[in-house]
């Protein structure tokens, strides 16, 4: 199987490895990184569980080309603040763990775009992350503390 260099910026630091060509950026972040925290839930772009930002915006990484991200800026969960998680949990967000990386970097990427709300409920945009434990009121509940919170700060 042939390889090729990846550079991109993970978690702010500038980063190359040799990756497999057909590798899919979940697989080079857990495999090839060393990132576990984002998990493979569908491997079908279904689920959400394994989404990270790329160059700002949240996608599946089970979707993505490992050399769709050459010198891009892929911010996984490992990048998130212990202070935003507890904020997230504080309110039962997670339960068994599986789906909370997605979660957590959905949750993120509307923190910093909560303009996305005038156009959808939280519930809808929150739709792509699905979750077999909490029946999503923890999830929402989690949600709406850390944008209430983040609108405080500003």
């Amino acid at each position: 199987m042939s390889h090729f260099d990846l550079t991109l910026e993970l978690n702010g630091k500038k980063v190359t490895r040799k990756i497999p060509l057909r590798s899919r950026l979940l697989d080079a972040l857990r495999y090839d990184f060393g990132l576990t925290g984002t998990k493979e839930g569908c491997g079908e772009g279904e689920c959400g569980a394994c989404t990270v930002l790329l160059s700002g915006r949240p996608v599946n990484s089970c979707l993505v080309l490992a050399r769709q991200a050459e010198g891009c800026k892929v911010e996984t969960v490992e990048s998130t603040s212990t202070e935003t998680l507890r904020r997230l949990n504080a309110t039962g967000t997670s339960q068994c763990g599986a789906c909370t990386p997605g979660i957590v970097m959905t949750a993120r990427w509307l923190c910093d775009n909560p303009q996305t709300l005038d156009l959808m409920s939280l519930r809808e945009f929150m739709s792509g992350n699905l979750c077999r434990c909490t029946g999503y009121d923890g999830v929402l509940s989690g949600i709406e503390c850390l944008l209430d919170q983040e609108e405080g700060e500003s």
